[in-house]
């Protein structure tokens, strides 16, 4: 079965560790390639290949400032993910909610035998 292409959306270009690391590494500015490296501990050519990738998605913007190239995440790319996730936390809240109350409720028996 063949691998579904990394440049396809914003799931499966953020599925890679080392993309996710680098979506944190440049958090909410900008970074070069030359400062993701040294954030990272990753060659510049992987740190180049992996922002290629997000770029294709377009979950990082690159500026260019003279010989230098400026990266940044682009949220807005990002909430198809942020919306997906979004159900999970709903489900636990909700699944959360009832566990404390039925904690709450086993400690009020326990103090009122």
């Amino acid at each position: 079965m063949a691998r579904t292409p990394t440049t396809t959306d914003a799931f499966n270009a953020v599925a890679e560790a080392s993309r996710r690391e680098l979506l944190d590494a440049l958090g909410t500015g900008e970074a070069t390639v030359g400062e993701l490296v040294d954030r990272l501990g990753l060659s510049q050519p992987q740190v180049s290949k992996h922002l290629g990738v997000l770029r294709a998605v377009e979950v990082v913007l690159v500026r260019a400032e003279g010989r230098h190239r400026w990266y940044r995440v682009n949220g807005p790319a990002l909430k198809p993910i942020h919306d997906w996730a979004g159900t999970f936390e709903r489900t636990w809240n909700t699944r959360l909610d009832r566990l404390d109350d039925l904690l709450a409720e086993l400690q009020d028996q326990e103090s009122n035998p």
